[in-house]
């Protein structure tokens, strides 16, 4: 019995193609580093929105965090999902 080729192949360039996609992005990221005092700034954070203007400088700062948790079913295992950003916007007139 003969066994057709053309989906199969149809499948093997579609995945091969996002593997390629996959690999490729994989070689462009740069490996990170973890900064303890910026970590330590995240977790002082108070959760919501802040947002400040200081007078002597030109800029706009923004916190913001988010901690929930998050369970599948009433009983079931959780998820403690902890979020916080650190923004900095200058604008300057040139």
């Amino acid at each position: 019995m003969a066994l057709p080729l053309a989906p199969i192949a149809a499948v093997a360039v579609k995945y091969g193609a996002l593997a390629l996609a996959g690999y490729a992005l994989a070689r462009q990221v740069r490996p990170g580093n973890t900064a303890q005092p910026v970590e330590d700034a995240m977790d002082t954070l108070p959760e919501g929105l802040c947002i400040t203007r200081p007078r002597d400088r030109d800029q706009l700062n923004s916190t913001a965090r988010i901690r929930r948790i998050i369970r599948l079913g009433h009983d079931g295992r959780g998820v403690e999902l902890d979020t916080a950003f650190l923004a900095r916007i200058k604008l300057r007139w040139v």
